[in-house]
């Protein structure tokens, strides 16, 4: 169990008989401490599940100088990954990555991570942007390693979710409607985690339970997933 929170981090932790690891995402230092920590403890890991994120309603710019969106949903979560990997393609594992439907109006630009000159209207197109990363990264990790990569929408989950972003507050409620539970959101998480050999391939999105959800514009793009994947190496200092 991993959270930027300690003391929430540590009662979740004990809650479900798991061990806490604190670590915030707006600092890649404390990423690689992470990375370090798992390998030392874990000999096999057999599911990651890159669930952090969110969205950030004030620009604003993380430890190493990353606009914070981008860092905390899709940057932080591919370094990990990545100096996990040998672990990973090791013991088979899953890795598993939490998007949204929000990625369906995405538009990523590998050479401007940090939408430099871009609106940021409440943070929620930064935030669409790193949610359509999530599924290009998925789709290359699916091409270039041995582990199987899934990302997901987990619905319109009830929660306190972008609260503090009105354009955040006016898309969450044009779905209100279909507002679902923690708990039943979850569940995608807990299927792709869990469940038996899924007939889906590597690099799927889902939409909720289902395989070949809609995706935004570039996701299937093989060339736009190289670039992206070379960009975030470059930013986070993988060679």
């Amino acid at each position: 169990m991993v959270g930027r929170n300690p003391q929430r981090t540590r009662q979740v932790a004990a809650s479900v008989g798991g061990t806490a690891f604190v670590a915030d995402f707006d600092s890649l230092a404390q990423v690689r401490e992470l990375a370090s920590d798992l390998l030392e403890k874990y000999p096999q890991i057999d599911v990651l599940a890159n669930n952090a994120g969110g969205l950030v309603s004030r620009h604003g710019l993380s430890v190493e100088g990353f606009e914070r969106t981008i860092q905390h949903n899709h940057l932080a979560p591919f370094l990990l990954t990545n100096l996990l990997l040998p672990r990973l393609e090791s013991s088979g594992a899953r890795v598993i990555g939490t998007a949204s439907v929000m990625n369906r109006i995405g538009r990523v630009r590998p050479h401007n991570l940090n939408r430099v000159r871009l609106p940021y209207l409440g943070g929620a197109p930064a935030y669409a942007t790193a949610k359509l990363a999530t599924v290009l990264f998925a789709r290359a990790l699916a091409a270039r390693s041995s582990v199987t990569a899934y990302s997901f929408h987990p619905g319109f989950v009830a929660t306190s979710f972008g609260h503090d972003s009105a354009l955040s507050r006016g898309v969450i409620a044009l779905g209100a409607s279909q507002q679902i539970t923690a708990e039943a959101g979850a569940l995608p998480l807990i299927h792709l985690a869990s469940g038996p050999q899924l007939s889906a391939v590597s690099g799927e999105y889902f939409d909720g339970l289902y395989p070949g959800g809609k995706t935004g514009h570039g996701a299937d793009d093989t060339t736009l997933g190289t670039a992206l994947w070379e960009a975030s190496a470059r930013a986070v200092g993988l060679t």
